[in-house]
C-alpha cells in the first residue's frame, strides 16, 4: 500500500471527524492560497472515491475467493473497512446536506 493514499485517506477521515464535531478544519498555510474548488467537481470526486474503495474491495475479495497467491485475508479485510468508511461518510454528508435543504427550504421568508 502506498503511503500517499494512507495519508490522503487519514486527511479525508480528520476531515470527517472535524466536520461531525462541528467545527472547521483549519488548512495548512501551503493550502490558504489554492484557488476554491468547484462544488459540483468535489462531489463528484468524492463519490468516485467512494465506488473506487468498492470497487477494490469487490476485486480484492473476489481475488482472495478464487485462490490467488498474490492477495491476502488483511488486505481484502482493510479493503473491506476501507469501503464501508468511505461509504458511511458520504451517507453522513448525504444526510447533512438533506437536513441543511430542510432547514432551508422551512424558513420563513
Amino acid at each position: 500500500m502506498d503511503t500517499t493514499g494512507v495519508d490522503r485517506m487519514l486527511s479525508q477521515l480528520r476531515t470527517a471527524a472535524a466536520l461531525a464535531k462541528g467545527k472547521p478544519q483549519v488548512k495548512p498555510a501551503a493550502e490558504a492560497g489554492t484557488p476554491k474548488a468547484d462544488f459540483s467537481a468535489v462531489l463528484k470526486d468524492s463519490l468516485n472515491q467512494v465506488s473506487q474503495a468498492q470497487n477494490d474491495a469487490v476485486k480484492l475479495s473476489r481475488a482472495f475467493s478464487v485462490g490467488d497467491p498474490n492477495t491476502n485475508l488483511q488486505d481484502v479485510v482493510v479493503a473491506m473497512n476501507k469501503s464501508t468508511i468511505s461509504f458511511q461518510q458520504a451517507i453522513q454528508v448525504r444526510n447533512k446536506f438533506v437536513q441543511a435543504y430542510q432547514d432551508i427550504m422551512n424558513m420563513q421568508v
